[in-house]
């Protein structure tokens, strides 16, 4: 494999390790007012047409989306709280069939401080049209990462022959350091899940 390859996937999956650690910001991204989904249903409400939203659903809940559309349309123009409220009730639609679509559960609509800071970023890079600068963080954190497991696994194994404890705690660092490694590796080679919860987190 080559090895900006590596690092490139790596970086990926040491985001994903990471926000799936955070109580209460797991995969906040979609569900983000501020986020790609929302973004598109604020722009197919602006030119009155839900062409733009669909890509986020599959092809069965098409027509659900197409009808929260119509009435929020109805509705909306009403001005004022109704239309606050229409527009409302279209997002959290929208979230919920897409996260349904990818075997997530909806938990509510998040305000963009819930957003990672590394999936931010991502997007930026998309809008940016270059990964350089992503590439390059996301690289020197889990090369961080595995410095760190790799230090206590040498550190634990010195002792590792001290008592059943102390080899206890070796074998605990040795599976933190591989599975890690592992789980990189399997990204880099395979590629993420598109199912979020089949992601693996190994970041401790």
């Amino acid at each position: 494999m080559h090895p900006q390859r590596f690092w490139t996937c790596a970086g990926l999956f040491m985001a994903v390790a990471f926000v799936s650690l955070i109580p209460g910001r797991v995969w906040a991204h979609c569900d983000s007012l501020e986020g790609p989904v929302v973004q598109d249903a604020r722009l197919a409400l602006e030119k009155g047409d839900p062409t733009p939203v669909l890509k986020w659903v599959n092809k069965e809940h098409e027509n659900d989306i197409r009808g929260a559309f119509k009435q929020t349309m109805a509705v909306r123009g009403k001005g004022g709280d109704a239309k606050a409220l229409a527009d409302r009730f279209f997002f959290e639609t929208l979230v919920r069939i897409h996260r349904a679509g990818e075997g997530e559960a909806f938990t509510g609509l998040k305000p963009a401080s819930d957003v990672d800071p590394g999936i931010a970023a991502a997007d930026k890079a998309l809008q940016a049209g270059s990964a350089n600068e992503l590439a390059k963080h996301m690289s020197a954190a889990v090369a961080e990462g595995i410095q760190k497991r790799f230090a206590v696994a040498v550190e634990k194994k010195k002792h590792v022959a001290d008592s059943v404890e102390a080899g206890r705690e070796y074998v605990e660092a040795y599976v933190n350091y591989i599975h890690f490694v592992e789980s990189v590796n399997r990204l880099a080679s395979h590629g993420a899940s598109h199912l979020h919860h089949e992601a693996d987190a190994h970041a401790e």
